[in-house]
């Protein structure tokens, strides 16, 4: 019997990938997004940047007093165009 793949999608309010258990999105959750949001960068970029909103709110609250770092890398410089 075989497993289906488990889609690699945020836990929140940890920001954890649910499949792989690293910082999301992480590598696959990544290729899928560029997948997805094919010729569209823009829209991607957006959606990103909703989430990157709302991830830094939810991890602000899991740590009060240590606003959480990284989030425009992690979220968002990634996904920008090239060239």
């Amino acid at each position: 019997m075989s497993r289906a793949a488990r889609p690699h999608v945020p836990l929140r309010p940890m920001w954890l990938c649910r499949a792989c258990g690293h910082p999301w999105p992480c590598g696959e959750a990544r290729l899928s997004l560029l997948v997805e949001y094919r010729g569209n960068r823009t829209a991607l970029l957006i959606y990103l940047a909703v989430l990157q909103d709302e991830a830094a709110e939810q991890l602000a609250r899991l740590s009060p007093g240590k606003p959480p770092d990284g989030l425009t890398e992690r979220f968002l410089s990634w996904a920008r165009a090239r060239g």
